[in-house]
């Protein structure tokens, strides 16, 4: 079927779907559609575009999107044509739907709305649905071999899961988006498994006393195999040069040793749980080298374009990182990893999201860095002031943004500090899309 000619930029096309869909990353719970009435209805009006190619579902509470990236750039590393479907994007829209790494075209983005928006505007889709709808076309249109496809949020209501993968993965599970999923890690668990599917196998990362059983019931019920990564550690030992930029290198039970440029301290969990994700899709068919595996860790940010995982922007005068790590789970990681930064003062930026735990996160936050209090460009960010009031015990000063925050905090570091700039992926979305205008 042949465009229609546009009558929209890319600017407005972009202003429509943020204002005429209710969207998660702006309003919180008010865009959250559970059930997949609508996603089912725009699949079958598209010719259930996502039957025509294999897939990979990633679940988990942290780290879904590095397991998504690496998993991604490994099969590309094998030469197979992927597709990556992320959330939220950093600094475009356009970096949630990618194929072999290149984004999405503006101008396909653009004819999608101009030409379905008859159909789908009486649906009333959210956000969410509508896109992860126009990427599963885009991956069609794409004729690609494998799509990796992060869930949005938690998973059995989650608009991606009208999808049968060839492999299902689940990271870990943490009480994040409690209001949606449930306040315990078992009903949270529980959500997570809703992607779990007949027959097909499932790579759990992290397990808990409360969450193993969840996981293994589920697969049971679904004739489903399953794998629990960390009873049989694919990773066997690790280490990190000094250097803030030095890479990740895993001594490996299968796969010999790699070289990881996700340097984060969350990353051993991740690649233990990429490595079983690889078994599984080698026993299902898929031809992946262990030279593949290599070129894809160290490869992933090229491959990919992921940004924000423990991202060193500068190494040295002073040392700059920023990571999107936004909840406590992830800030038991974060905490660890700044504290052992050698540096005369920690310069820490931060703000965060109202749906997350504010006053666990800053009992986590080292005592002794100074503080650069701001307010992600959100509707759902936090206000400084409260972030401020409710910091006990934390040395800063508030800032009305994420930008001038930055720029303090750079001003007033000397070139042996180190800054860290994170809370809320939107904290870093606002960061990098400052220092894209800068330069």
């Amino acid at each position: 079927m042949a465009f229609l000619p546009s009558f929209m930029t890319y600017t407005e096309t972009l202003d429509y779907l943020y204002h005429s869909t209710p969207v998660f990353e702006h309003i919180g719970a008010a865009a959250y559609k559970p059930g997949l009435y609508n996603s089912e209805t725009l699949d079958a009006h598209f010719g259930h575009p996502h039957r025509h190619f294999k897939s990979i579902h990633v679940a988990g509470t942290n780290g879904k999107g590095s397991v998504s990236h690496t998993l991604a750039a490994i099969l590309q590393s094998a030469g197979y044509r992927v597709g990556l479907y992320t959330s939220p994007h950093l600094v475009d829209f356009c970096e949630r739907i990618r194929v072999n790494g290149r984004c999405v075209s503006k101008q396909f983005v653009v004819e999608f709305v101009e030409q379905e928006r008859a159909f789908f505007e009486p649906l009333h889709p959210s956000f969410f649905e509508l896109t992860t709808a126009m990427a599963f076309k885009y991956f069609a249109d794409e004729q690609v071999d494998i799509a990796v496809i992060e869930v949005g949020l938690g998973g059995r209501l989650d608009c991606t899961n009208i999808i049968t993968p060839i492999l299902s993965v689940i990271t870990n599970i943490g009480l994040d988006h409690t209001q949606f999923l449930g306040s315990t890690l078992a009903e949270i668990a529980g959500e997570k498994a809703g992607i779990i599917k007949s027959g097909v196998p499932v790579v759990v990362g992290q397990t808990l006393t409360d969450t193993r059983p969840v996981f293994a019931e589920k697969a049971e019920q679904h004739n489903a195999a399953i794998v629990f990564s960390d009873e049989e550690d694919e990773v066997l030992s690790w280490k990190r040069g000094t250097e803030p930029n030095a890479m990740m290198v895993y001594q490996t039970r299968s796969f010999g040793e790699l070289q990881g440029v996700l340097t984060g301290d969350c990353q051993v969990a991740n690649a233990n749980t990429v490595l079983h994700a690889v078994r599984q899709l080698r026993h299902g068919g898929l031809h992946i080298s262990d030279n593949n595996v290599r070129e894809g860790f160290q490869g992933v940010a090229q491959l990919t374009g992921l940004r924000g995982r423990w991202e060193c922007l500068r190494a040295n005068g002073p040392t700059i990182v920023c990571d999107t790590g936004h909840n406590v789970d992830a800030w038991h990681y974060l905490n660890e990893q700044i504290r052992l930064q050698q540096c005369a003062t920690q310069r820490i930026v931060f703000g965060m999201v109202d749906d997350k735990d504010l006053n666990g996160v800053l009992a986590l936050l080292p005592r002794e860095a100074v503080y650069y209090f701001c307010q992600a460009s959100t509707h759902r960010a936090i206000p400084v002031e409260k972030i401020a009031a409710a910091a006990h015990g934390l040395q800063g000063t508030t800032y009305p943004n994420v930008a001038q925050a930055y720029q303090a905090a750079v001003t007033e570091a000397r070139p042996d500090d180190f800054v860290f700039v994170g809370g809320s992926s939107y904290v870093v979305a606002d960061l990098l899309t400052f220092l894209e205008k800068e330069h």
